[in-house]
């Protein structure tokens, strides 16, 4: 069995940014079956220090997210990214899932934007390499938006392979960043063609070779949600299971964070299942 981290915190529901608030509504009792599993533990997220944020974005823009009301848990959010990711990378667990209750991946070095306040992926990476061996990441993005932060931010980072599953085509000289566009105009996923498209690339991630394997899973391309893709609760589910397979086969930790999404429903019907695979062998 693989020991799994389940990084959460209450104030996600009743602080977090106003749209991703009511996703939360049923937790963390929605959890409390795949809690029983003895190799299943929930955390609760720290708050991420100053030091560390500054490592990745100015002052200048810590100050404004002090001052933004809708940022009131982005040091939760980064915190316990962090924390997960410290605990993969000193062998305590195999696996992680990450509640937040702020974005993270439209956060760039000085700019914040939708409901992402701080980088929270970038952060906790940036903090691993200076507490830990693990030196090459790769990031798999299903959030249904442009990661445009991330992008930014590791745009010279050889250590991290980023795939982006979302509304754009985009390869950088040195294919260490790719948006794969996944968007259909109808707004209608044709069943398996979505899980495809993320399988036909996971050979990039094999050739990489990371210490880490890192899923940025937004549910906000659920095709009831506010950036559908058409997308529905199976497809997350097949998403993990692709993943999970590959961290596997690969012999790495797998972390995943969650991204976008508003719809409580979709949240309670999928996040229970993506810990209970994370959690078998």
């Amino acid at each position: 069995m693989k020991e799994v981290g389940v990084f959460y915190h209450p104030a996600f529901k009743t602080l977090g940014f106003l749209t991703l608030r009511p996703r939360l509504q049923d937790f963390p009792g929605a959890l409390d079956a795949v809690l029983q599993r003895p190799n299943v533990h929930l955390c609760e997220c720290p708050r991420a220090t100053r030091e560390m944020i500054l490592k990745v974005h100015p002052w200048e823009m810590v100050a404004m997210v002090d001052l933004e009301d809708q940022c009131r848990t982005a040091y939760e959010s980064a915190g316990g990214v962090v924390a997960g990711m410290e605990a993969l990378a000193r062998g305590e667990l195999d696996r992680v899932f990450c509640f937040t209750g702020t974005g993270g991946h439209h956060a760039g070095r000085r700019e914040f934007w939708d409901s992402s306040c701080f980088n929270d992926v970038v952060i906790a990476l940036t903090h691993v390499r200076e507490v830990s061996p693990l030196r090459r990441f790769a990031i798999i993005d299903t959030d249904a938006d442009h990661a445009g932060g991330t992008l930014q931010l590791l745009d010279k980072d050889e250590g991290v392979l980023h795939l982006c599953f979302c509304h754009s085509d985009y390869c950088s000289l040195d294919r260490r960043a790719l948006e794969i566009n996944v968007f259909r105009p109808q707004d209608q996923a044709i069943p398996g063609q979505y899980l495809e498209k993320v399988r036909r690339h996971l050979p990039l991630v094999q050739d990489f070779r990371p210490d880490l394997l890192i899923w940025y899973c937004g549910f906000n391309s659920h095709r009831d949600d506010y950036a559908s893709l058409g997308l529905v609760e199976a497809d997350y589910l097949g998403v993990c299971d692709l993943l999970a397979a590959l961290a596997g086969e690969l012999g790495i930790p797998m972390q995943v964070v969650l991204g976008g999404g508003s719809l409580h429903q979709v949240a309670t019907a999928t996040i229970p299942g993506i810990i209970q695979r994370l959690a078998e062998d």
